[in-house]
């Protein structure tokens, strides 16, 4: 692992094998380049002398592991900005510098990764995940917000922080276009700078596949004690039709494994049952059980092997159930032709509202297991009640311009 390291930074420029990194954003920077490895990224850079309310990206070359960043915000016409990292992974929303003189500093870690494991094994990433930016060699930051200020960026390595690991399919991914959204990049939001968050996850994934393409094993390339490993699988797995295949042995045989190799590392394991998909009985009222046995499944492994387990198909289905047949649709991708160049009628995947619903379910559920996790919790947390979600008419959200009307994989 050092050796896979200093070859790393030495290809680096020397300005950034330093690993701590200060930038000026009130003073012009350069556009990102190799030779440089840094600067504005994605999107035309912003003009620092006459700011719009256009968002932009900014982008650092570093190796694998977690870093600190810090951003000071503010600007000369005031401002209302909205972070986030890699892929939309929500740090931080609609933090207001409302005067010229206001200023406000926000702090986080955020976990960087590659495909590379250890000499030639590297992740099995797909095709459609090679332009992620959850993959890429850079740590990218995304400025957003209905008026985005950001003053000065400071970014440091942090190896001292507990890492937490998520492993699920698209209901849990970084999802890097709109209108799509999961749990996974929205639970970011709710811890302060003393805890990271690397999400794994994919589109189309079952534990088996997950296990196969190395994803696993990229985990424990960095899993060490105190670090935590969430699993939610089951929406995929099934599908799956080969002999054997089924909740009771090859679901749950996948699960064990999961539990073994995350514990032979030191780390603690928790379980999430598969969210539900929105799928109403007749009575438009009550919600159909699509998911077969493998909820209950994933709660025999929690009972046998003693792993704590928050359970997401209840709070799920409490959630959908409360806003309705008609009003649960704001929390997945139903939009009109006009939105998005096509109608999107999904009953499985979040939108943006819907996965920061889902987040504060996960953060409930580790409450209520009592992890120690919610120590870190920001101090502008406050409690959630599936039965008495948040208003979808006021939920804010500044839209990344990055967009697709492709449907994730998986179901």
């Amino acid at each position: 692992m050092k050796r896979i390291l200093f070859s790393m930074l030495a290809s680096l420029p020397l300005a950034l094998q330093a690993q701590t990194f200060d930038f000026d954003l009130t003073k012009p920077q350069p556009v990102y380049n190799q030779q440089d490895g840094y600067g504005y990224d994605l999107l035309p850079a912003p003009n620092v002398k006459k700011p719009t309310a256009q968002p932009f990206y900014f982008s650092v070359r570093v190796p694998d592991g977690n870093y600190r960043v810090r951003v000071e915000l503010g600007g000369v016409k005031g401002g209302n900005t909205t972070v986030r990292a890699e892929g939309r992974r929500l740090m931080m929303d609609n933090i207001l510098t409302p005067k010229k003189k206001d200023t406000q500093t926000v702090e986080f870690v955020v976990n960087k990764r590659s495909p590379l494991i250890e000499g030639d094994k590297r992740v099995k990433i797909k095709d459609r995940e090679k332009d992620y930016l959850a993959w890429d060699d850079k740590l990218t930051l995304e400025f957003n917000g209905a008026q985005p200020a950001v003053r000065s960026l400071h970014i440091e390595r942090d190896d001292q922080v507990p890492t937490v690991y998520l492993c699920g399919n698209s209901t849990v991914v970084d999802q890097n276009y709109e209108p799509w959204a999961s749990w996974g990049q929205m639970i970011t939001r709710w811890f302060g700078p003393q805890v990271a968050i690397s999400n794994h996850a994919e589109s189309g994934l079952t534990a088996r596949t997950f296990i196969g393409s190395f994803r696993l094993d990229k985990i424990l390339q960095t899993l060490t004690k105190g670090d935590y490993v969430f699993v939610e699988f089951g929406h995929n797995d099934e599908k799956e039709k080969r002999p054997g295949d089924g909740a009771w042995y090859h679901y749950q045989y996948q699960l064990k494994i999961f539990v073994d190799q995350v514990r032979a590392k030191g780390a603690e394991i928790v379980f999430c049952t598969p969210t539900q998909r929105r799928a109403f009985e007749s009575d438009g009222k009550t919600l159909k059980n699509t998911h077969g046995d493998f909820p209950a499944a994933m709660k025999e492994v929690a009972q046998r092997e003693r792993v704590p387990l928050i359970d997401l198909n209840q709070m799920t289905k409490v959630l959908f159930e409360t806003l309705g047949y008609e009003n649960s649709k704001r929390a997945l991708v139903h939009y009109p032709k006009e939105v998005y160049g096509h109608e999107l009628a999904d009953n499985t995947h979040f939108n943006p509202y819907g996965a920061y619903e889902v987040a504060k379910c996960v953060v409930m559920g580790m409450k209520q297991l009592q992890l120690p996790l919610v120590q870190y919790l920001r101090p502008d947390w406050q409690d959630f009640n599936p039965a008495q979600p948040d208003d979808w008419n006021t939920f804010l959200w500044a839209p990344s311009p990055m967009t697709e009307n492709t449907k994730p994989d998986g179901n």
